[in-house]
């Protein structure tokens, strides 16, 4: 009963998402939103309201809820950087044209080294809570103030994906009913999803933080997973890393910080604090260098990217049947697969520093 309830709850989050982004999108062209920023803001966000749900519902549960609230949170983040960009990568190459990305991936990672200061001692207050929806609407505010193109081509490959507007009052009155309607089954699936969730976890003998992390995870994240992945199949790429990157920022200053004002506070454990978040800062950060040489993460970075979440949940899964054999799982990663990591990626930023050397500049190419 409880995988029931848990896969029943899954299926009405998938379908509340997907009718919210889409009642969202339209309304958005229908007054005139630009493209762009729809997809910078809308879809991103749209995407992550089966985690915002889930987080709300688990965190209203109290201090015995923190743990998948939290853990939807950071173990969702993880799988949309590694997992997610990682399979889009290996459908494709993806070359980000926009230069917000730019913007948007500090903003990221920023974003998830102040999730470990608030929680270094073991609470995320209510006060810190709205000090992280504050900075929603500051991030906001940014997308919608920076969400011009500077390439005709990325404009046109949102207005092709979210189509073109359709005025009037009857279509707008449509787009408002698919909105409810999607919300209405967003709520009605997380309490299904984290009711269940939490009688899995008993029942398999694991902790609510370990189901956070993976299940839980996995599954608010698939409307993010279909939008990516088909993103990259169609060739937007710009959506594919956009919808990943302005999702993992909504995830810690929308769903933490409505979370944590709901609840009073969200409890932090020692567990997350010194493994689960500092993976998420990690994931985050190896984005940093490919995006800032060229935009580009190649296939090997997506089969890197890929390799990188197996191992995360393989040692989740390892401590959670085996514990005694966790601390050399543990090392092994530490001292042999980070470094190799590190290196990898250092050479393909080489690569790419070494590419655009030899570039060259059409700028000053005579009769430009």
């Amino acid at each position: 009963m409880a995988v029931l309830q848990f896969f029943l709850g899954l299926v009405l989050l998938v379908g509340g998402a997907e009718a919210l982004v889409r009642g969202a999108v339209r309304l958005g062209r229908s007054v005139g939103i630009s493209s762009l920023v729809i997809g910078l803001t809308v879809v991103a966000f749209g995407t992550s309201a089966p985690e915002l749900a889930v987080s709300l519902r688990a965190a209203l549960l109290g201090p015995a809820g923190s743990d998948i609230a939290l853990g939807n949170v950071v173990g969702s983040n993880i799988f949309n950087v590694l997992f997610i960009l990682g399979a889009s990568a290996m459908i494709t190459p993806l070359v980000v044209s926009q230069r917000l990305v730019r913007i948007e991936v500090p903003i990221m990672i920023a974003t998830s080294i102040l999730l470990l200061i608030m929680g270094a001692d073991g609470r995320i207050s209510w006060p810190e809570g709205a000090v992280l929806v504050a900075g929603l609407l500051a991030y906001t505010g940014l997308a919608v103030l920076k969400g011009r193109p500077d390439d005709p081509s990325v404009e046109a490959e949102y207005a092709a994906e979210f189509g073109t507007a359709i005025r009037g009052v009857r279509p707008v009155a449509l787009h408002v009913l698919l909105i409810v309607a999607g919300l209405a089954l967003l709520v009605w699936g997380s309490r299904w999803m984290v009711d269940g969730a939490v009688a899995l976890a008993a029942s398999m003998g694991v902790s609510d933080l370990v189901i956070g992390l993976t299940i839980v995870a996995a599954g608010t994240s698939l409307p993010e997973v279909a939008t990516s992945i088909v993103a990259a199949l169609k060739g937007e790429r710009d959506i594919a890393v956009g919808n990943v990157v302005g999702s993992n920022i909504f995830n810690v200053l929308a769903v933490l910080g409505l979370s944590a004002l709901a609840s009073r506070g969200l409890t932090v454990s020692a567990e997350t604090l010194q493994l689960h978040i500092p993976v998420m800062i990690a994931a985050a950060a190896v984005c940093l260098p490919i995006f800032f040489t060229g935009g580009r993460i190649a296939r090997v970075e997506g089969l890197l990217f890929f390799g990188l979440y197996l191992l995360y949940t393989g040692y989740l899964i390892v401590k959670a049947s085996h514990p005694e054999a966790a601390t050399s799982y543990r090392s092994i990663v530490l001292f042999l697969v980070v470094p190799l990591t590190t290196l990898i990626v250092g050479i393909s930023v080489l690569q790419q520093l070494v590419a655009n050397r030899d570039r060259p500049d059409l700028s000053k190419t005579p009769g430009r």
